[in-house]
């Protein structure tokens, strides 16, 4: 379907507004086509006398008037006509533009709606594989082109059609020799529109993902300005945003020089209609074949019909330059979501918390799958620590909990349902979450604490606290709960972050709790205070969690080692211990001594 259909599209529900705005353009364009008339009246009404051949020129009614009135009192009355003709085809151009500018707004609000919920339905997949900024940028710029489409383009392209057939209409009526003349110029116009605006797509599109880049380079450098400034690489950002920058400042330039070629050449064609016309209506006016007067309307008539000829070629450019944004937009609506609910999916009620994984394979890219046959059961209640090198596939194992991704092969399922016969909603619902880096929201302590359930009362929200032992320093805030934590939690320190992520997880007290590297930026004092509230959380809980730091889970439950996307061994820490195998290796080599089970 053409961008501009599907644009379109997003305008079904202000249909009767729309059609109100071209009612009102109408009229406007009406008092416009009815401009030129006093004038001429005034020339070869009064100018030339009231002669016969004068008289002659003007309607019925209008001869009749100046039979009875003073040449300057018609005067004062016909420019009088004039200004209010001004006045009230400005009124209803002012309010036809109000409608169709709040009309492209609320669809400009739509579309952004729509974009930004779809990216957050789109699995992790997707995001990553592609920078938060080109997103971001996407929701926040690249939409706007569909007010573009709208404003710029089915707004200005009706009211140009229109004065263009009311113009030309007129103007046969008045001269078809003149009307033939001034039209020559359309074909070669109709070329450059064509030749033009595929260049100016093209154009537009590098300047989206430029522009895309630079922001990209900016949140990053900014967003890293402590790493920045502590490895002394000012000069280097800066001179990576210069790089950036000028990409962009070149894409610009080209895209200007495009545009000003472009109107040079239909200025030009179009300077050339009007000096061919001129000739030929002088010519006329000199053959007695056409009086001042007229001569007077043609030439007002002229500027009527080339303006909307320049406004749909220029607007034909703006379109094809909108068109490139609106596809990028439509590239993340016609994404699939992987991981969507299926027809007739079921909700899950409060789990028991049994986790079974069946035959699990999962690949990102099909030539190297991270996991490959996993079969492995977690009780209701039963701790599970995943262990193992980097790229073993302990993080891809736990992203299938909750269905970020689905396997490649095999099932996953919880309490014998598998998770693709589950609403994901419901899914989620059962499942709280700490992770390695706690992401806080640039709100308050009280409201980053209640994300992690909707509706939370002020109660709940403070024993959530106390339970993960974060009370005490949030009351030492200046503000207490409502406390701002900065970007990203930069005023909390890392402990004390990780204890508002481990509230929210006590405030949602779901049955299947998922614990993803909790300590590992922790220095050991924080991180024992810190496993000692997570122990309070894991209570009755079935748990998975991920580590590097085999001492945090030798003792605590079943350990799995995974090696190569593949179950290597499990067991108690212990066990595997003393089998001596892989789990062993690590454990010693990362200077672990055994301790007794009680230490």
């Amino acid at each position: 379907m053409s961008i501009y259909l599907r644009t379109l599209r997003y305008f079904r529900a202000f249909i009767s507004q729309t059609v109100l705005a071209v009612a009102l353009m109408s009229l406007g364009i009406g008092f416009n086509l009815l401009a030129p008339w006093p004038f001429k009246y005034v020339v070869d009404g009064i100018l030339q006398g009231k002669n016969a051949a004068g008289v002659a020129t003007a309607h019925a009614f209008i001869a009749q008037w100046f039979s009875w009135t003073s040449e300057k009192g018609a005067a004062l009355t016909l420019f009088v006509i004039m200004a209010l003709i001004a006045l009230f085809s400005g009124l209803v151009n002012l309010l036809s533009n109000t409608l169709l500018i709040k009309i492209g707004l609320k669809a400009l609000l739509h579309l952004r709606t729509q974009l930004y919920s779809c990216l957050q339905a789109l699995p992790l997949q997707f995001h990553d594989a592609r920078r938060s900024s080109d997103s971001s940028f996407r929701v926040a710029y690249d939409s706007q082109s569909i007010q573009t489409i709208y404003n710029k383009g089915f707004a200005t392209i009706f009211g140009a059609v229109v004065t263009l057939i009311g113009a030309l209409v007129i103007m046969f009526r008045m001269n078809s020799q003149l009307t033939l003349v001034s039209m020559a110029v359309i074909p070669p116009l109709y070329w450059a529109i064509q030749y033009y605006g595929e260049r100016i797509r093209r154009e537009s599109t590098t300047i989206q993902e430029r522009e895309s880049d630079l922001l990209a380079t900016t949140q990053e450098g900014l967003g890293s300005i402590r790493m920045v400034q502590a490895f002394g690489r000012e000069s280097f950002e800066v001179d990576q945003f210069v790089r950036h920058a000028t990409r962009s400042l070149e894409a610009n330039f080209r895209l200007n020089m495009t545009s000003m070629k472009s109107a040079l050449i239909v200025t030009t064609l179009i300077a050339v209609g009007t000096s061919a016309m001129y000739y030929v209506g002088t010519v006329q006016v000199l053959d007695g074949r056409l009086s001042i007067g007229d001569l007077t309307v043609f030439v007002a008539y002229l500027a009527t019909l080339y303006q909307p000829i320049q406004q749909l070629t220029y607007t034909a450019w703006a379109l094809e330059g909108a068109a490139a944004g609106a596809q990028r937009c439509f590239e993340v609506l016609d994404r699939e979501e992987e991981t969507k609910d299926a027809v007739g999916a079921i909700p899950l009620g409060v789990a028991k918390g049994e986790i079974t994984f069946a035959g699990v394979t999962f690949a990102y890219d099909p030539k190297a799958p991270v996991l490959a046959g996993v079969d492995l059961a977690v009780a209701p209640g039963e701790t599970v620590a995943f262990v193992g090198g980097t790229g073993a596939g302990k993080s891809t194992l736990m992203s299938l909990v909750p269905r970020f991704y689905d396997p490649t092969a095999g099932i996953v399922r919880i309490d014998g349902h598998d998770l693709k016969s589950l609403t994901k909603a419901s899914l989620r619902s059962q499942i709280g979450m700490v992770l390695q880096d706690t992401v806080l929201f640039s709100s308050s302590i009280r409201e980053n604490i209640a994300y992690g359930r909707e509706g939370a009362t002020e109660e709940e929200i403070i024993e959530a606290a106390k339970r993960a032992q974060a009370h005490d320093f949030i009351m030492a805030q200046p503000q207490s709960y409502e406390t701002p934590v900065g970007e990203r939690g930069g005023h909390l320190s890392v402990g004390q972050r990780q204890r508002i992520g481990i509230a929210r997880a006590f405030l949602k007290n779901a049955p299947i709790l998922l614990l993803d590297e909790p300590t590992s930026a922790l220095d050991p004092s924080t991180e024992k205070a810190i496993m000692e509230t997570i122990a309070e959380l894991m209570k009755g809980r079935t748990t998975i969690i991920i580590t590097h730091r085999l001492s945090t889970v030798h003792h605590l439950g079943r350990v799995v080692l995974l090696e190569n996307g593949r179950i290597a061994e499990q067991g108690t820490g212990p066990e595997l211990l003393a089998a001596g195998g892989s789990y062993a290796r690590l454990y010693h080599a990362a200077g672990h001594e055994p301790k007794p089970a009680n230490s």
